[in-house]
């Protein structure tokens, strides 16, 4: 039996100043209709901004982000897949971003990939917003599988930052859920384990009622 969500709250309240101060760290989340209205041009940067984060520093990412911001148009996917294999080379080549030419080639994949998406969906948000909330691995492989660079934490990242309600599975995290007795690795990554961690967060869910983002932060604040 799995530790029950009650107590994973009680120790991150007492870690960190009682329920008020706890209510304060946890994220925001959006409904479906709001992620629904967010422009695809918006998801693409998003994208773009943990993928150039994977592996690097995060604060001169962002302390170059405007630059990104104006390099790219501001990512409307509809003129980041028009662009030439040449223009994509000065791009890499841009003292005003972070010069790696292998991320900037997933622009327009992932340019690609949230218009094939768009196409059966309305919009990329209409999209992240329907997929049911208790295969949120699910939406992570089509992340990782159909996407360039969005598998991991990245992808999780992303709905995170755009306000979809989702777990990452954070290294606080899964030792929050291995202490709970959930069996999986330091690492885990396994079909089989991703339905384990699922599967808690699904059963939190029922316990407590809150959203996955706030189980999730919860889950690594009471490390």
């Amino acid at each position: 039996m799995n530790t029950p969500f009650e107590a994973i709250y009680h120790i991150a309240c007492e870690r960190h100043g009682g329920a008020q101060a706890l209510a304060g760290l946890l994220p925001a989340v959006r409904t479906p209709r709001a992620l629904a209205r967010t422009r695809d041009d918006r998801w693409l940067s998003q994208m773009s901004r943990c993928v150039f984060q994977a592996g690097f520093v995060w604060r001169v990412v962002d302390n170059k982000w405007d630059g990104f911001e104006d390099l790219f148009f501001g990512f409307p996917p509809e003129r980041i897949v028009m662009l030439s294999p040449e223009q994509l080379d000065r791009f890499a080549t841009n003292t005003r971003i972070v010069r790696n030419r292998q991320k900037v080639l997933t622009v327009q994949e992932n340019a690609h990939f949230i218009l094939d998406i768009a196409r059966e969906y309305g919009s990329f948000g209409r999209f992240a917003g329907r997929w049911p909330d208790d295969d949120l691995i699910g939406l992570f492989k089509t992340l990782k599988t159909r996407g360039a660079r969005l598998g991991g934490m990245t992808g999780q990242r992303v709905l995170r930052n755009m306000g979809r309600d989702t777990f990452i599975v954070t290294g606080d995290v899964v030792r929050c859920l291995q202490r709970a007795g959930v069996d999986i690795r330091d690492n885990p990554g396994s079909a089989r384990e991703m339905r384990r961690i699922q599967d808690t967060f699904n059963a939190w869910r029922e316990q407590s009622g809150l959203p996955y983002a706030h189980m999730s932060r919860i889950a690594a604040l009471s490390v």
